[in-house]
């Protein structure tokens, strides 16, 4: 079977994901799909935001991350699809866009063992919550605060398509380090992890409970040796710093570039950060 995927052709409309999400790779997913390689299965092991998985055209999908929440998330929404979007609305009315209700409903998102209602306040934390951040505390517990936003946007279109994408696509709940050792010859590797630091005063790695240290960056950039060693191309996004430019000294092709900014406590620090492209082929 040939695969589908066509790196050189810049399909006619970028399809955003239906969740904000810090450091997605919307802005940047032309650059992205040009540095991936042609195969059968694209593996991602930090699903974030899927703005790859829903931007490239590969015959199947392994979307792996280590956030239950969204992860359960992403497959309540691939199996129900409309239904589930139509009780996602219920959230997005003035009566919810106020500072109590927000702070009653990510309570209630915190104590309940309820896993769809937990997806369909997941939706709605996400668009209310300040600046698109996904943050919990050391006990697990979603701390992001209230956004303060006029009229959140319900992604309705977005997750429609999100759900038709998702029928070639499995959602996986594990480690990085596992769904990487499980790839075959044919598949391709994605690879967007917490960034490493600009400085130490710009820490935003912890996504989920557990963060991403400096030695899983490593671990990360060895396995993507010897993965590439096995006949299976990964491509890793990251920033360009002193550390990843020597973590991934082994790949075959490192593109710089930089891109603008759009997660700061201060609007008017938000500049352009450098980020590169390592491609181990």
């Amino acid at each position: 079977m040939v695969a589908r995927l066509k790196n050189n052709h810049k399909q006619p409309t970028n399809i955003r994901p239906f969740l904000k999400w810090a450091g997605n790779k919307y802005r940047i997913i032309d650059r992205v799909r040009k540095a991936l390689p042609q195969g059968k299965c694209l593996i991602e092991p930090f699903a974030g935001s899927a703005a790859v998985f829903l931007n490239t055209d590969y015959e199947r999908y392994i979307i792996n991350d280590n956030n239950p929440d969204l992860i359960n998330l992403y497959n309540l929404l691939k199996k129900e699809g409309i239904t589930f979007i139509k009780k996602c609305r219920h959230y997005f009315t003035p009566k919810y866009n106020n500072e109590e209700q927000y702070y009653k409903l990510r309570k209630q998102f915190n104590e309940t063992k309820d896993q769809y209602k937990r997806a369909m306040l997941f939706v709605y934390l996400n668009r209310h919550g300040y600046n698109g951040l996904c943050r919990y505390n050391l006990k697990g517990g979603y701390n992001v605060p209230f956004g303060r936003y006029k009229a959140p946007y319900f992604p309705e279109k977005e997750m429609l398509v999100f759900h038709e994408k998702a029928q070639n696509a499995e959602f996986v709940l594990s480690s990085f380090e596992e769904v990487i050792q499980s790839a075959r010859k044919g598949d391709v590797i994605y690879c967007d992890p917490p960034y490493v630091p600009l400085s130490s005063s710009a820490n935003f790695t912890s996504y989920s409970s557990g963060g991403f240290n400096i030695e899983k960056q490593q671990q990360l950039a060895e396995l993507a040796k010897q993965t590439s060693a096995k006949g299976i191309p990964i491509l890793i996004s990251n920033h360009n710093t002193a550390f990843t430019r020597k973590a991934y000294d082994k790949a075959n092709k490192i593109t710089k570039f930089h891109v603008q900014r759009f997660i700061s406590c201060n609007g008017k620090k938000r500049g352009t950060a450098g980020e590169l492209l390592a491609l181990f082929n």
